[in-house]
């Protein structure tokens, strides 16, 4: 049997998905990796119970790598989130490996997005109620990887826009949490940190040796806005890069279906209705239009309520093949399926009534509403 250890509280939160698989200490499978802690006694109970088996990660030898495996985004959400924190980590410190890192990662992100592309988008959906910087900060680099590519950004500018996206907010990550959680007025301490970590985060990319230009300018540019009102310098209109503006409108969205200490999470219809008013005097009016046409009207990973009263989890958005497609996961009567069905939109009995915006999502596998096996 392989060597397995004891899980260490404060391994595991509530709302996230597993890292690992979980064995028994006889190397039985409690859980696959993937499956989403829902309570306290779960959590006690894998604590109690529970042995995983630790995974060496090596660097990349080279400047970039291939990983062949299949994507699967939600068994993987973990190791990107990881990769992510020492990434930037790795940059703040000045590492050397630290442009091999951003290159690898960059690369899985869109690699991921490119081969799962309805279960990518439904990491940022079903994530973000309460999610992390890092998970802000992953779910940008979705977004702009798939705005990108709706608008028609070539792609070598769409891979340097994912860089991009995953370092903007380098210098915010040590106070995001903080200023999440607050629920009162930003002091003026706390306006100049935001309004300094675009040349920041910049500042902390040259001096770890990443010094590509074309990128720090999209880092820089990022809270430009159209009509000159931005920062930190004031640019307007075509002044500022269409990459710029990507990364600004998906930090946009996701601030507005997050739950902060100050507001409610936003629903995707009032989201949607938002965006479609943020055109030329914010941003070019092909990026807020190209987003709308990414997300359609029921993105991967919102729950649903349909007519015939079962609620269940987009899967697929609608197109000119189909409906909306969607896995019904709860009955009429508020039971919980021990499988799942897929629902056809199209169909009378199962069209879509409502947005459902449950406080906390679902205890499961979500790999397997769309297919995936461990």
């Amino acid at each position: 049997m392989p060597e397995f250890v004891r899980i260490a509280p404060g391994a595991l939160v509530i709302g996230r998905p597993l890292p690992w698989d979980v064995f028994d200490s006889d190397g039985n499978v409690l859980l696959r990796q993937g499956y989403v802690i829902q309570t306290e006694t779960q959590l006690e109970h894998l604590f109690e119970r529970g042995r995983f088996k630790p995974r060496k990660i090596d660097l990349p030898k080279e400047e970039t790598f291939e990983d062949l495996r299949q994507r699967n985004p939600f068994a993987e959400y973990a190791e990107l989130l990881s990769t992510l924190e020492a990434t930037l980590n790795a940059i703040t410190s000045r590492d050397p490996s630290s442009q091999k890192r951003l290159m690898g990662l960059s690369r899985m992100v869109e690699r991921t997005c490119m081969e799962a592309p309805d279960a990518s988008l439904a990491l940022v959906h079903l994530y973000s109620i309460n999610p992390t910087i890092h998970e802000q900060i992953l779910f940008y680099a979705i977004l702009s990887q798939f705005i990108a590519r709706q608008f028609g950004l070539e792609s070598k500018r769409t891979s340097l826009l994912t860089s991009a996206a995953l370092t903007a907010n380098l210098a915010l990550v040590p106070v995001a949490d903080q200023l999440n959680a607050s629920n009162v007025i930003l002091s003026d301490d706390q306006r100049t940190v935001i309004e300094r970590h675009p040349n920041r985060s910049v500042k902390a990319m040259e001096a770890a040796g990443i010094d590509n230009k074309l990128l720090l300018q999209i880092i820089a540019q990022h809270h430009e806005k159209a009509d000159g009102t931005g920062y930190p310098e004031g640019l307007s209109g075509s002044d500022i890069l269409p990459e710029a503006e990507i990364i600004a409108l998906s930090e946009r969205y996701v601030a507005m279906i997050t739950k902060r200490a100050y507001r409610d999470r936003m629903n995707i219809a009032d989201a949607r209705r938002l965006i479609s008013t943020l055109g030329e005097d914010k941003f070019r009016p092909a990026i807020p239009r190209a987003l709308l046409e990414l997300l359609g009207n029921y993105p991967p990973g919102v729950l649903v309520r349909l007519d015939n009263n079962e609620v269940g989890v987009v899967t697929q958005r609608a197109s000119r093949a189909r409906g909306t497609i969607v896995q019904a996961i709860f009955g009429p009567r508020g039971n919980r399926y021990s499988g799942t069905f897929e629902r056809d939109t199209r169909l009378i009995d199962y069209m879509i009534r409502d947005h459902e915006e449950p406080e906390t999502m679902p205890s499961m596998d979500f790999s397997l509403l769309w297919g995936f096996r461990s």
